[in-house]
């Protein structure tokens, strides 16, 4: 069985995507009550974004159950290039209108990626990924972001993604089984 489960929250006054932000204090508290949970699904190994609020996150699961993590860097989040980080408000003044909802599949964002890069990216990692996973021995879990989760349970669950709309909402430390 693999197991995904989204980063604990980080500071929600910035821009997330590809943007170096750690977990914030709540997080950590989400991702230790997380833990409590994950120890009954045998897990043996476990797979992280290398963004940091991800392997933070996998790091601290790691931890609990004594286990090694992975980086993957193609499960990170959309790329939104000079976005990434940027205060909200900043954003909104420098760049109105760059919402991920807003771009065109093939429109990237200033520095970034686009929605058919991003969603090309995911699936392609997620095919690969599924058919080691499922080589190996036991239940594995996947840390990654919520934009990846959505682009993978669509493909699980033959659902069209697109960037106009999230298809699959999971909260920040959640845990969803594939």
């Amino acid at each position: 069985m693999i197991y995904l489960m989204r980063h604990g929250a980080d500071d929600d006054s910035r821009l997330g995507g590809w943007s170096d932000a750690g977990l914030s204090e709540h997080g950590v508290e989400q991702v230790g009550r997380a833990c409590e949970g994950l120890s009954r699904l045998g897990i043996a190994r476990i797979f992280s974004s290398d963004l940091p609020r991800a392997r933070e996150t996998a790091e601290i699961v790691a931890e609990r159950l004594r286990i090694n993590v992975t980086l993957i860097k193609d499960f990170r989040e959309a790329n939104n290039g000079v976005l990434a980080g940027m205060p909200k408000e900043r954003a909104k003044a420098e760049y109105p209108g760059a919402y991920w909802s807003a771009l065109a599949w093939e429109e990237p964002y200033p520095g970034g990626e686009s929605p058919a890069a991003f969603f090309r990216r995911v699936s392609t990692a997620w095919n690969a990924f599924k058919f080691e996973a499922e080589a190996g021995p036991r239940n594995v879990l996947l840390v990654t972001h919520g934009g990846p989760i959505d682009v993978i349970l669509c493909c699980e669950n033959g659902a069209r993604y697109t960037n106009r709309r999230v298809n699959y909402r999971v909260e920040c430390a959640e845990v969803v089984g594939v």
